[in-house]
């Protein structure tokens, strides 16, 4: 599959690729093995040649044609991209599922061979550094079927590279909001591990969970306490309910009743998976001539 980007406003041009240019934009393609060069390491001054080069395109406005002997232009897709980060671009994906996305490049990924595109719209302000919402899209660079750039990225003010002067604008990430992701995140993960009962039955997790859907239940040990007022002991029969507070029947016969239901359940299930898994179509025995009816 050959993938094609598409620069505005350049002189007519052929590239190596065998890709025509058009009146109103330049055409470059980049094939398989092109897009491959930068997974595997390209070089990385033919990626600032390329990218000047779409720098340069921009310029060509007097309409010189490119003389004899001159190199054509080829530009691979992985440097199309780094060179059009800020740039709007419209990028349009294979099939089987063959979508087209505009918005703002918001970066190119050569170790992941990813791209993130941000398909919200531009500020309306003329302050090209105004932050722009986020709605993010992203793809595999070996899904562009077409890549082609519909405006340039706005000029920076600024030579340096820091953060402060990138575009897209990259926002200040709210710490207190990840750290309390991250403290939710750890806490229901401790939360799953002590739901999971240590050196227990696949019977017994079953039941535990059963219990824990409704009513409070924690394991001591290999017994389930429910509701901190009965406790289960192995093997989980309804004999092996005892009630922790002194007096306390009502829950002592909740906890049995329910015990005993959930026990039925999973017999039903384990009953069920082994006539599913021996049920087998018995076979007529191939009869002699004479006994066959009609024979």
């Amino acid at each position: 599959m050959r993938s094609r980007f598409t620069a505005p406003s350049s002189p007519p041009l052929t590239n190596k690729t065998g890709c025509n240019s058009s009146s109103q934009g330049l055409d470059y393609c980049a094939t398989n093995s092109q897009r491959d060069s930068l997974s595997s390491g390209g070089d990385h001054h033919t990626l600032v040649a390329e990218q000047l080069s779409l720098k340069a395109s921009a310029q060509k406005q007097s309409g010189n044609a490119v003389g004899p002997g001159m190199a054509t232009p080829t530009v691979p897709l992985e440097a199309a991209l780094s060179g059009a980060i800020g740039a709007r671009v419209r990028i349009t994906t294979a099939q089987p599922i063959q979508s087209t996305f505009e918005g703002t490049l918001f970066t190119a990924c050569p170790i992941t061979n990813l791209v993130a595109i941000n398909t919200a719209p531009a500020p309306n302000s003329g302050d090209a550094k105004q932050a722009q919402n986020g709605d993010y899209r992203v793809i595999p660079i070996s899904r562009i079927q077409n890549f082609q750039l519909l405006a340039l990225a706005p000029p920076s003010n600024s030579s340096s590279s820091s953060f402060t002067d990138a575009h897209p604008t990259i926002q200040a990430l709210d710490t207190r909001a990840l750290r309390a992701r991250e403290a939710k995140a750890i806490g229901e993960a401790l939360d799953r591990e002590a739901r999971r009962g240590k050196g227990v039955t696949t019977q017994a997790q079953d039941l535990f969970d059963a219990f824990s859907r409704t009513m409070p239940a924690r394991w001591n040990g290999h017994n389930i306490i429910v509701a901190d007022a009965v406790t289960i002991a192995p093997p989980y029969r309804v004999d092996d309910c005892r009630s922790i507070v002194e007096g306390d029947t009502a829950a002592l016969a909740r906890v049995r009743k329910v015990l005993e239901m959930e026990r039925k359940k999973i017999e039903l299930r384990n009953a069920s998976a082994t006539i599913g898994s021996t049920s087998t179509f018995s076979r007529i025995p191939n009869l002699p001539n004479d006994q066959r009816k009609g024979g």
